[in-house]
Parts: structure tokens; sequence; C-alpha cells
């Protein structure tokens, strides 16, 4: 695991990844068919693109992060089968896709957490943790409202 020097090094860690989470929903937004499915990956992105401005805005001292409050967690996500990003994706499949990519997120800032025990860092890597969390939920509650309530 790489060793943080700093504050500004798990920062600009955790914005390189909402960079590169924007640009995999950007880019996988040109591979579907249909203008709603096309739409949902540019929306995904966007909000990428919100947390890196969000984590930009704690690097600068304007905002912090918490992880006083829990986020709760619906766990749709943890039976549903990966799916394989591509062109013949439906909606479902869209959302188990970011539901998986949410979760890895909060694993990787959860055992990130758990490496740095006892230092400032820890706070920092737990509210990334649930920031992420929060994503997977709002991805949950759309399966949740969208798919299952449809089944």
């Amino acid at each position: 695991m790489k060793e943080w020097q700093s504050l500004d090094d798990v920062l600009d860690f955790a914005i390189g990844e909402e960079e590169a989470a924007a640009r995999f929903y950007e880019e996988l937004s040109a591979t579907v068919k249909g203008p709603h499915m096309r739409k949902l990956f540019l929306d995904f992105a966007d909000e990428e693109k919100g947390h890196k401005a969000r984590l930009m805005k704690v690097k600068e001292g304007r905002v912090t992060l918490s992880s006083r409050s829990k986020v709760s967690d619906l766990k749709i996500g943890d039976y549903l089968v990966d799916p394989a990003p591509g062109a013949d994706m439906d909606y479902q499949q869209a959302l188990a896709l970011a539901m998986k990519k949410e979760k890895a997120a909060f694993k990787l800032y959860t055992h990130m957490a758990e490496a740095v025990k006892g230092t400032a860092l820890r706070e920092t890597f737990l509210g990334l943790a649930q920031e992420e969390a929060k994503h997977k939920l709002r991805f949950e509650l759309e399966y949740d409202d969208e798919i299952l309530r449809e089944n």
C-alpha cells in the first residue's frame, strides 16, 4: 500500500480516483445504445465531478469530511451478478455496475483507514468511505424504486 506523507497526498489520490470514475462513466456512455442510457452514465460522470469539486474544497480548507454519521447500506448490490460494461447494457445492469463500482471505492477507503489507525488521515479516509457509501445508497434506492418494485 502506498505511504501517505500528508493529508494533501490523500486528497490528491481521492481526487484522482474521482476523475477516473468520471472518465469511466463518460467512456461507458459512448458505448451504450439509446439516449436514456447515455444520459444515465453522463449523469454518473457529473456526480463524480461534483465529488472531485468537493474534495478540492476540502483540500483548500473550505469544507471538511466527516465519518460521524454512518450511511445505510441496503446491500442490494451485494447480491447482484457483476455486469460487464457494454453497448447491450440495460438500466438494471447499469445500476448494478454503478453499485459495484461505488462499493469497491468504499472498501478501498475503509482499508486505507485501517492501515493508518491512530493518525489524522484515518478520519479523512473514513469520511471518503462514507461519501462512497452515500453514492452506493443512491444507486440502491434507484434500483429499489425502478427495478425491484416493477417485479
